[in-house]
């Protein structure tokens, strides 16, 4: 039997996600360029999307992930079943990644799964043991390959932006030959950095499911712990958002992944909390949770096809505002497009396809 708190969480993680990665869609390199003066709006949405966006609903992706895997073991007791089932969301990964969006996570969370597997049966000390080792590697890896790359401040009016703009919107060859190009880089970088950041939060996933926190939320005294511990780090990595020099850069990726962490955590537990209370809007996100595979292809497509072939331009004139507002409609529209469509249809169609190509 499905546990409806996943499924809402899912809902919600799979809707942030958007609004995390709208920025990339433009030149995925360079992610969001400000104008040489950014409007006062841009300041205040970057530290909203500090403390409640940036990495918390991939965090919250890697959770459920972990969790899901453990889920799928205890079922079906065999340990073969899932790594296929990886290895059909890998291919997945790679042709959205090659093809359509080089910031693919399908493709990671599949790596990172297959090593979470090696602890699906181990105690619980092991497990969080294991996640906090996985965790220090990928932070240590992080800041060793911040510390080689040169830093540099860059704005709209930079030569080496516009360049890129017109090299790389200038034809449907180029923009994919330079999709292409980017996920290369991102799957050399998955050993190093990303594969041990996301399996430790899988495991951290597992671990929470074995004690029901998906159930029952945070105990209620660790709930003032872990939004003290969530905020403080905010506050660190946003103190470190508009500081420049080499050091900042060196901690800004371990300890937004820290703070997402707990956010994550906290945010697991209101929600966990709320949806003891069925309602129409948690029966949304409880359906586009369990369709989410397809959503998150669908996010790609369509942001694709706006900032690549349609609006190609937007990457010059949009402030974070704009970001915000189409994000918001795109949400709205997959929120009541997929409530429509679970009305007819109880797998979304890539869903359906992967758990086809696993059996």
């Amino acid at each position: 039997m499905r546990n409806k708190n996943m499924d809402v969480v899912r809902g919600i993680a799979v809707l942030g996600l958007m609004y995390m990665n709208v920025y990339f869609f433009g030149l995925f390199e360079f992610g969001y360029v400000p104008q040489p003066t950014p409007p006062l709006s841009d300041y205040v949405i970057q530290t909203v999307n500090l403390f409640f966006i940036d990495g918390r609903f991939r965090t919250l992706f890697c959770l459920l992930f972990g969790a899901g895997l453990y889920i799928q073991w205890q079922r079906y007791q065999n340990i073969t079943i899932l790594k296929k089932r990886l290895k059909v969301l890998a291919v997945f990964g790679l042709l959205h990644g090659f093809l359509l969006w080089a910031g693919d996570i399908l493709f990671i969370y599949a790596c990172a799964g297959w090593l979470t597997c090696k602890y699906l049966n181990a105690d619980n000390s092991i497990i969080i043991r294991r996640a906090w080792q996985f965790l220090f590697i990928g932070a240590l890896m992080s800041m060793v390959l911040m510390l080689v790359e040169p830093y540099v401040v860059i704005n709209r009016t930079d030569s080496a932006f516009l360049q890129s703009y017109e090299q790389t919107l200038s034809s449907l060859g180029n923009i994919l030959g330079t999709n292409a190009l980017m996920f290369v880089i991102m799957i050399i970088a998955v050993p190093l950095i990303t594969l041990w950041m996301s399996a430790a939060v899988m495991l951290v996933g597992v671990y929470l499911y074995k004690l029901n926190i998906f159930d029952d939320g945070l105990p209620t005294a660790s709930v003032r712990t872990v939004g003290c511990i969530a905020f403080l780090l905010s506050c660190l990595r946003v103190l470190l958002e508009y500081q420049h020099f080499q050091l900042a850069e060196v901690l800004k990726e371990p300890l937004n992944w820290l703070a997402a962490l707990f956010t994550a955590l906290l945010l697991i537990h209101i929600i966990v909390k709320a949806v003891h209370k069925d309602n129409w809007i948690t029966i949304g996100f409880m359906r586009l949770g369990r369709m989410s595979l397809t959503a998150y292809i669908s996010q790609t497509v369509c942001l694709f096809l706006l900032f690549k072939i349609v609006y190609p331009h937007w990457v010059l004139s949009f402030n974070r505002i704009d970001y915000l507002y189409l994000v918001t409609v795109l949400a709205l529209i997959q929120y009541f497009s997929f409530w429509l469509y679970s009305c007819y249809f109880k797998l979304g169609p890539l869903e359906l396809v992967w758990r086809k190509l696993s059996r």
